[in-house]
């Protein structure tokens, strides 16, 4: 794993550590609880975690107006109260680095405004387009793509805020497939959701509707039965787009969240951002994939992280990700490797990136270089010999017909 920054300055005393997330109450086990008990302050996380100095720092800017803070009671418990390279609280505690601009940092990095069609509708492909349905999310990913917006606009949309949405997507028989995310569209209560599916459902041309969201990873107790069937009735073509970056985050919890969606016949697929000091190694990535196939969701992509305006200190370098997909070739059945994609700042589409096992190429031969080190000719087949083809000739059997 890259290495880590050094902790510097006096760090408070060590609180109790939480329990484990997957150790809970009955109470804890209800959705509403954890979105009631969400830490969202200095107090509150002081009270929790062992804090240093730079973190302090980010929390008290991110009250003072900065990118809000909600942690979950159980994201809480997957942390290491005591470790701030723990890759859990990196992902989800402030620190004083988001006040720092790098080159490359935008605020919009995917093009998102330039690119809104009508308001809450973003359209960067021919075929498809994005609607944001919440600014909402359970927990307030320090990475997040659009810190720009979430968490201070209004909350849940309402059918009448997203009409206009609607109306677009109708008129624009083109589009076929609709993302919907936000904020996170999961934490909206189910008879706010299901409208918004519903209205999509009966757009005829639309054959897909994506959801987007780490519910799954943040509050998995928020996916439940009467949620799982409300989403399978709304829409007859509904994925799940989920958004798993450590193998610690496949707690029990979220292992039954999945294990719900999949069992209501709701297919899931994952993206992860690749993060520095979070998952940058080819060993955690090899477990979290393989988790995530043992419970049924296909790694889907394996994202470069966006350039947003002060995570700096959070991305990787491009050719990290390269390195680690060359490592994983070999490792990983298919089903559990995912494509590493670039999303190009500005909104101009993502791009796939893959190690280059070409060694040399010459006329009809190529020499290819296997994920053990060996190198391998793979022979073109000879062209045809003109004129025509033996099938086109061929009798019937049995002789011609009259």
């Amino acid at each position: 794993m890259a290495s880590l920054p050094v902790v510097s300055g006096p760090v408070g005393p060590a609180p109790e550590a939480p329990a484990r997330a997957g150790d809970s109450t009955p109470a804890e086990d209800d959705w509403r609880w954890q979105a009631r008990h969400t830490l969202r302050g200095l107090d509150a996380l002081e009270r929790a975690l062992r804090l240093t100095d730079a973190e302090r720092e980010g929390i008290r800017r991110a009250e003072a107006g900065g990118f809000p803070i909600a942690i979950t009671p159980h994201t809480l418990g997957l942390i290491d109260p005591r470790d701030p390279a723990c890759p859990i609280r990196r992902q989800v505690v402030p620190v004083a680095a988001e006040a720092a601009e790098v080159p490359g940092d935008l605020r919009d990095p995917l093009g998102e405004e330039a690119h809104e069609v009508a308001p809450e509708l973003v359209r960067r492909y021919p075929d498809r387009v994005l609607l944001l349905a919440t600014d909402r999310c359970a927990v307030y990913c320090r990475f997040c793509t659009r810190s720009r917006m979430v968490g201070d606009g209004g909350g849940a949309r309402s059918l009448a805020r997203l009409e206009p949405a609607f109306r677009w997507i109708e008129a624009h028989p083109e589009i076929q497939d609709v993302i919907v995310s936000g904020g996170d569209p999961l934490v909206m209560a189910t008879s706010r959701l299901r409208p918004i599916l519903e209205r999509l459902a009966g757009i005829e041309h639309v054959l897909t509707v994506r959801l987007a969201t780490r519910a799954p990873v943040t509050i998995p107790q928020r996916v439940t039965d009467e949620l799982c069937a409300a989403l399978r009735a709304a829409h007859p073509a509904l994925w799940v787009m989920t958004h798993f970056n450590h193998p610690r985050e496949l707690a029990p919890a979220s292992t039954r969240a999945l294990a719900r969606l999949v069992d209501h016949g709701l297919p899931v697929m994952n993206q992860t951002v690749l993060l520095r000091g979070v998952n940058d190694d080819a060993s955690t990535l090899e477990a979290l994939f393989r988790g995530l196939v043992r419970r049924r969701t296909r790694p889907y992509y394996l994202l470069q992280a966006d350039p947003v305006r002060g995570t700096g200190h959070l991305r990787t370098p491009l050719d990290v990700g390269v390195r680690l997909m060359e490592q994983l070739q070999g490792r990983l059945s298919g089903i559990a490797l995912p494509k590493l994609i670039v999303d190009t700042p500005g909104g101009r589409g993502k791009v796939p990136i893959t190690p280059d096992y070409v060694v040399r190429r010459a006329p009809g031969r190529t020499t290819l270089r296997t994920f053990r080190g060996e190198q391998v000719d793979y022979v073109d087949p000879p062209a045809p010999s003109p004129g025509p083809s033996s099938t086109a000739s061929a009798e019937p059997p049995g002789g011609p017909t009259a």
